[in-house]
Order: structure tokens, then sequence, then C-alpha cells
């Protein structure tokens, strides 16, 4: 058989892996197969510029249809990849089809977590696809009352893009704090200030109990009860309470999956000449010491490139800092590095927070603070040790303190 690659996944990490094979001088036969209508796209603008009504969600398509058949990628929409034979180098989509591989890659991504008891009803919402975007959209008229459930970065976002359009809006978190999962409370504490000092009403510390309908049928959704018994008017619901890896398809083969499926640095997973990328992946992050899981744009970009470049025979081990932004009521929030338990926590002024362990840098969190933000990320690749004092002092640059690091640890 001639070279095929098969990829499996024709979301962001997937596309970008098609089109990095491409760039790496792959010439073989590539398939990608994706289980929505659309080819591949980017979801960060689902729940800001899509929802706030600013751009068409066709503007999250990361290339035209026409560019695939020019590149010579057979994009196979619609279609699921059922089971994956390993010993026969085969997938099975679907609808019985037999497809055989040189190598595959599992760019199979993640699906919303879906809260127990929600009813199926107008109004209530979850926020993954282009029609789950668009659907939202449209319900989002002025005075209208929004309840988002999940004080998540996606949660936050819906809640920053509906109070644009001139809705009342309050969010919901069982946690006491916002953001609880990725951030140490006092810069989440930052956040929630920016969202209650613009009208957000907020819900902390608060389990939902049940999301009650209007009347027996499929009337629309009529309030959000907390476990407190207060009830929470709404016209309008998103569920916002995490998302689950899809490792379904490489489990059943046989692949090791530990809270997504398990990689290595480039991008192997334990199945002979099977790759994995993106959100649905395990990975050990030589930065970090640890194994991590992460959903954000970064990560299904750039590890689906470093996979394409194994796949095509130029190695490529993918160690980055983990970096996120989110836009959240006019103000862009950029994230580098991970949060550890027993951080010390640095404030340089009122827009940039940093997180110390063991005297190393490693988190960064800036409110309208791109610029610094850049160094803060180096600070971290290079493992800096960096004295809170000078962290806190405006006065030295990030700059400085990255030379500083960097000729400290090249000094005998």
């Amino acid at each position: 058989m001639a070279e095929r690659i098969v990829i499996v996944g024709a979301g962001q990490a997937g596309g970008r892996a098609a089109e990095a094979l491409r760039a790496a001088g792959n010439v073989g036969e590539i398939v990608l197969f994706g289980e929505e209508r659309h080819r591949p796209y980017e979801r960060p603008r689902l729940s800001k510029s899509v929802l706030a009504g600013e751009e068409p969600a066709a503007t999250a398509s990361m290339h035209p249809q026409e560019w695939y058949a020019a590149h010579g990628i057979t994009l196979r929409t619609q279609l699921r990849v059922e089971a994956i034979a390993p010993k026969s180098r085969a997938v099975i989509t679907a609808d019985g089809e037999r497809l055989e591989y040189s190598k595959l890659l599992l760019c199979t991504g993640s699906r919303v977590r879906p809260l127990p008891g929600a009813p199926d009803v107008a109004g209530v919402h979850y926020l993954r696809t282009v029609e789950e975007s668009e659907r939202l959209a449209g319900g989002l008229q002025p005075g209208r009352r929004l309840v988002v459930i999940g004080g998540g970065f996606i949660g936050l976002e819906v809640a920053s893009s509906a109070l644009k359009r001139g809705l009342e809006v309050t969010v919901v978190e069982r946690q006491r704090a916002l953001l609880d999962r990725v951030l140490p409370g006092q810069i989440a504490a930052r956040v929630a200030a920016l969202h209650s000092a613009q009208g957000v009403k907020l819900r902390l510390g608060a389990p939902v109990e049940r999301i009650q309908a209007n009347g027996s049928g499929n009337g629309g959704v009529k309030s959000v009860e907390l476990a407190d018994g207060t009830q929470l008017a709404a016209d309008i619901v998103v569920i916002g309470v995490g998302i689950i890896p899809n490792t379904e398809l490489a489990e059943t083969a046989g692949a090791a999956s530990n809270d997504g499926i398990v990689v290595d640095e480039h991008c192997r997973t334990t199945l002979e000449d099977i790759y994995a990328a993106g959100d649905c992946t395990n990975h050990y992050n030589p930065i970090l010491g640890r194994r991590v899981r992460l959903e954000s744009w970064q990560n299904a970009q750039n590890q689906a490139i470093a996979a394409a470049h194994n796949m095509a025979g130029k190695p490529r081990s993918y160690a980055e800092v983990p970096w996120f932004w989110s836009d959240q009521l006019g103000t862009n929030i950029q994230m580098v590095g991970v949060a550890e338990p027993g951080m010390d926590i640095v404030w340089r002024g009122e827009r940039l927070a940093f997180g110390l362990l063991d005297g190393r840098l490693r988190l960064a969190l800036g409110f309208n603070m791109g610029g610094e933000i850049r160094f803060a990320r180096r600070l971290i690749e290079a493992r800096a040790q960096v004295s809170a004092r000078r962290l806190a002092d405006a006065a030295v640059g990030l700059r400085d303190l990255l030379t500083e690091a960097t000729c400290s640890a090249s000094t005998p």
C-alpha cells in the first residue's frame, strides 16, 4: 500500500496536522475524517465575537473548501470512525468502510460535560459547536435573563458576550471562587471583581439543584433553583461545567489512557504508528515536570504540528509553556504556566500577577498586559529563580529579569 496517513478528528488539531504534514514535505495520501458537517475551524471565536454578534461563524473556518483539494487532502465530513484495528492497520467507519493506514493520528478532541438532570428544553444550551453558538446567539436578545452555570473561562466568556448584547446575566458556580480549577484564589478574585463591576451577578459556592421548565411540555426554561432553595428566574440557561476528552476510540483499540490518551514527547501513543494530539491527550511536559492534559487553542495547534512533523519523519519534541487567553468585558486576559498548590502570589501593580513555587516562576496572568506576558513566558521556560521583591517592582523590567536569569544559567 502506498503511504496513507489517516487523521481522525477534523477540528483545529486535525486541520493543523494535515496542513503541517504538507508543510513538512509529506507527499503521501492524507485522509481527514470529521463528524461535524463543517470543515476544520477554531472554536475560540464561538464564545467571543460570534456569540457577541460581531462576526459570522464562517470566520472561524481555517481554510476554504477548495484549499483541501488543492493540497491533496481528502476531507470527509459527517462521518464517524467507529473502530481501529491496530493489527491490520485500518480504521472502520460508521458506514462499514474499512480504510488502511500507514500512520494514524487521533485528534478526537473532547465533548461537553452534561449537567445531571438538566432538561432538554428550549432555552437550555451547551456551547461547543458552530450550531450551538449560532443557536445561542439567536436567543441573546436585550433585556432577557441569562443564567450561566459554571464559572470557568467558557462560562465567563458567554457572560461577557451576553452582557455586551444587553442581557441581565447571573453566573452560578458551585465552588467558592471562579476559575477554581485553573487559578489561585487571589487571582481569580480579580477576575470576579471585573465581572461584578460591570453588572454580572455572581453566585459563588452555590450548587444547582435543578433547572425548571415552563409547563409540562417544551415551553422553554423558567428558572434555576439552587441547593439553598433560591430561585433564579431565567429565559436562557447556558451550562459550562467542563469537558470530557474523547478517548474511547483509542482505549477500545488498546491504547493507554489516563485522563486523556497517553502520548510521549513525540505524540506517539502506546500503539505502533498511532499518534494523538489536542484536547484528548495526556502528555509529559518537561518544563512543568509532570504530565498534563491541556484544553487550549495553543495545545490543539502546536501539539498537532509536532505530531505531523514526527509522522513525516522529522523528529520534534513537544515541550511548551502552556499559554491561554480569554477576552472578557473589554479586557484581554492572558495566562502562561499552570497553577500549583502552595504557590506564593506576587502582584506587580493591579494588572499583572505571578505564581512562585520554591522561588521559581511557574504562573503569570495579565489583564491587558500581553507584552509583559511574553517575557513571563520565557522566564517560566528558563525555569528561572526570581526574587519576589524584584518581581513586584514595576521599575524592574521583566526583560531585565530574563536577561539576568539567562546570564546566571550560562555562568559556570
